[in-house]
Order: C-alpha cells, then sequence, then structure tokens
C-alpha cells in the first residue's frame, strides 16, 4: 500500500517557522508510519513571482492527494496584488466547509463556565463573502447595496457534518441563522439542520437564533457543543469561541470539500493565527495550533496507525502544557523547539505504551 501524501503549504514568517517545527512531529520514528510530504512554497514572495500559479499547483496536486497542511500566510492588503491564498485554494478545491474548534487548554482560565470543546462548523463559500456591492444616491442620500446568495448544496453540507461531528464528539448541535428574520435566505439552512436532525435522531439537537446563540454562549453549563452557521456567522463566531477559552493557541482549522455522498474529500488543515511578525525569528512563538492541525488531518488519513497517532498529539499536546511547560503566550518560558520536544516525547511514549496493550 502507497505511502499516503501530504501537501505541505509553506508561509511566511512564523507561520513558515511553526509549520517546520510541527512537521517534525509526524516524523516516522514519532508516529510510527511514513508519509510522504510533497512542499509547495505559497511564500508572498513566491506566490508574487509566479502571479499565484503555486497557489492553483498545490491545489491541483491536493485535490489528487486529498490531504494538505498549511502555514500561515500574508495576505497583501493593496488592490492588484495576489490577494488571499486562502480564497484561492477554497475556490480551486470546492471547499465547502470550515471547521474550527475551541477547546480548553490546561491552565488557561475560559471565561464563565466553560470547558467543553466548542466547534464552528461554518460554509466556506458564499454568504457575505464575495457578495456583489454598489453605492447609489436616492433622494440625495448615498445608499449602498449588497447581494448575497447561499446554495442549498453548501447549506447541506455544513448540516450533514455538523450532525457527523456532533454524534463522533458526543456533542449537541446548537444555534443556527437568523431564519425568523430571513426566512428565505438564512431559512435555507434552518430547512437543512432540521432535515440533518431527522436523518441523525440519536443526536441532541437544540437550534436557536445567531443573537440568541451568542448570548447563550457566555452562559452555557459546558456541554459539547457543534454550531452550523452561515460563512459571515461562522467567522465572529470562530473568533469569539477561541477567546472563549482564553487563547487562539488550542485550535486548529480545517476545510474540506465534499464527495457526491456527503464524505470529505479534499481536506486541509491549517493554524487560526497569522504569522506573527513580531516573534518572527526569535524561537519564541507557540507550535501548539500548527501541532494540533496535525492531529486534525491524521483523523482522515487512510493509514492503519494514523488515529492512534492523532489522539496521541492531541493528548500529548494538552498535557505538556498542564506539565508546566509551555511557551510566553501561556505564561510559560519553553521556547518554540522545548515545546515541540516535550511533545513528541510524549507522544512517542503513548504509542510505545498502546501498543503493548
Amino acid at each position: 500500500m502507497p505511502k499516503p501524501t501530504i501537501v505541505v503549504l509553506e508561509g511566511d514568517q512564523t507561520g513558515q517557522e511553526l509549520l517546520l517545527e510541527a512537521l517534525r512531529v509526524l516524523a516516522p520514528d514519532v508516529v510510527g508510519f511514513a508519509v510522504a510530504l510533497e512542499h509547495f512554497d505559497l511564500s508572498l514572495a513566491n506566490r508574487r513571482e509566479t502571479a499565484n500559479a503555486v497557489v492553483l499547483e498545490a491545489a491541483a496536486r491536493m485535490r489528487e492527494t486529498k490531504l494538505g497542511l498549511k502555514a500561515a500566510t500574508i495576505t497583501p492588503e493593496a488592490a492588484g496584488d495576489v490577494g488571499s491564498p486562502n480564497a484561492i485554494l477554497r475556490k480551486a478545491l470546492d471547499g465547502k466547509v470550515i471547521v474550527r474548534t475551541g477547546r480548553r487548554i490546561p491552565g488557561v482560565r475560559p471565561v464563565a463556565g466553560i470547558h467543553a470543546p466548542i466547534s464552528v462548523v461554518r460554509m466556506a463559500v458564499g454568504d457575505a463573502y464575495g457578495a456583489k456591492e454598489w453605492r447609489e444616491t436616492e433622494n440625495g442620500d448615498e445608499v449602498a447595496y449588497r447581494t448575497e446568495r447561499i446554495e442549498r448544496s453548501v447549506c447541506r453540507m455544513v448540516s450533514e457534518y455538523a450532525f457527523f461531528h456532533a454524534r463522533r464528539n458526543g456533542a449537541k448541535v446548537f444555534g443556527g441563522p437568523k431564519y425568523t428574520v430571513s426566512p428565505v435566505y438564512e431559512g435555507m439552512l434552518k430547512e437543512e439542520m432540521d432535515a440533518a436532525a431527522a436523518r441523525y435522531p440519536d443526536v441532541p439537537y437544540e437550534p436557536q437564533l445567531i443573537d440568541a446563540t451568542y448570548a447563550l454562549l457566555i452562559s452555557t453549563a459546558g456541554d459539547p457543543l457543534v454550531i452550523p452557521s452561515l460563512n459571515r456567522d461562522g467567522d465572529c463566531l470562530s473568533d469569539l469561541v477561541m477567546q472563549l477559552f482564553g487563547s487562539i493557541a488550542g485550535a486548529e482549522s480545517t476545510l474540506m470539500s465534499f464527495r457526491a455522498d456527503m464524505k470529505p474529500d479534499v481536506v486541509m488543515t491549517e493554524a487560526p493565527h497569522g504569522t506573527a511578525p513580531r516573534l518572527f525569528g526569535k524561537n519564541i512563538a507557540n507550535p501548539m495550533a500548527m501541532i494540533l492541525a496535525i492531529a486534525a488531518l491524521l483523523t482522515f488519513v487512510d493509514e492503519r496507525g494514523a488515529p492512534n497517532a492523532s489522539r496521541a498529539i492531541y493528548e500529548a499536546t494538552l498535557e505538556t502544557v498542564r506539565d508546566g511547560i509551555a511557551t510566553s503566550d501561556l505564561g510559560g518560558h519553553a521556547s518554540t523547539t522545548e515545546f515541540t520536544d516535550a511533545v513528541i516525547e510524549k507522544v512517542k511514549a503513548k504509542l510505545d505504551i498502546w501498543a503493548s496493550l
């Protein structure tokens, strides 16, 4: 059986440094099996030099291998520049769903009583992003317009994966769009959520309007939650959820396209943070999110040892912090390398012990 192949999308500044550090966790002598890595340089300089051709080449290869791991990259603000590689990748991969999970980090105090994981399953395309916008003058006043669109197929994928993810993690599907105010547009997602609930009768389902969702998150009883959402709602919710746990460090981001049978096809994971130019070259940035991105990707790898390796990496990363080995952003004194070294040792120990059992 051929080795799984992961397309590695290299990035900028600290994003690239953390990628290289996290890849050490994926070494065969750590996880117990070998994967092939194919690197594509998505640094800003190379994207400019190739006029984004390298981004499209990487996406084409990911459509073949089905697996991608991306470092943080710079998105230039000037009009006419190369733009966002993430937007190009989502379109080229036909990415439909983005999943981001906030979780408690040992030693980091969360907001209120929140302690169980919260996953936001959002649209990766459409809605407020890419909408047509224009302005007109009416009765002497300037008026701005925007046309947005969502597709039922995307609503179905978001809803289906939300319930699948909730079943796999023992969570409740919670929240939803503002369908009472927008029954035609936002109601489409609610219709698909209800249909998915019928397909997953064993999964707890508590639909809420988006404004109530925000309010109730602050007073949640601590149940693990999965929140399906529109693109813009999910973007905002993801940022809130990660901060509810006190740090962005304990989360990873997963982009997925889907087959006709609604099963994931291409999967690309990354850390949700940026390139952190202030930390570049200092070996002090926190590699947790990038390491967790590897753990998340391994859940989709077709290799006998991948599920155990994924769990070992998740546990080892959080246990390392619990043991007092943490970077400065979490109140510790470990360097990037020292933290990764500790995670690697724990992963090796876990897999060794589990093999004996």
